[in-house]
């Protein structure tokens, strides 16, 4: 009998850390160009949407540090989201009638973006 628990046991072990490793979690940085602490709440709420496990955006810094399997999804998808809803990341500028549905307060100057 206590073989066989052993052996159980190595079998469940196995699988998990099989599952883990395939699940493995993807940290990023992205800059974020927001303003206040309605920024914040929109930024942060846009990347979970995008699949973000963690996401915490600073006014101060403006970058969002975001946690993610990407398995189910990028830091593309991620920045994707956050545009969407108006604001320019380091890769992409936000439509200009996301832009403009923002709160005038949350309308930070737009940078030029790399192209």
């Amino acid at each position: 009998m206590k073989i066989i628990r052993i052996f159980a046991l190595i079998i469940i072990t196995t699988i998990s850390s099989n599952s883990f490793s395939q699940n493995k979690v993807q940290k990023d940085t992205v800059t974020v160009h927001g303003v206040c602490g309605m920024c914040k709440k929109k930024i942060e709420k846009a990347a979970k949407e995008a699949g973000a496990i963690v996401a915490t955006w600073s006014k101060e810094s403006k970058v969002l540090k975001v946690s993610y399997n990407p398995a189910s999804t990028s830091n593309q998808k991620i920045q994707e989201s956050i545009a969407a809803v108006g604001y320019d990341t380091r890769d992409l500028k936000a439509k200009e009638d996301a832009y403009n549905s923002l709160e005038e307060c949350c309308r930070s100057p737009r940078v030029a973006q790399k192209l």
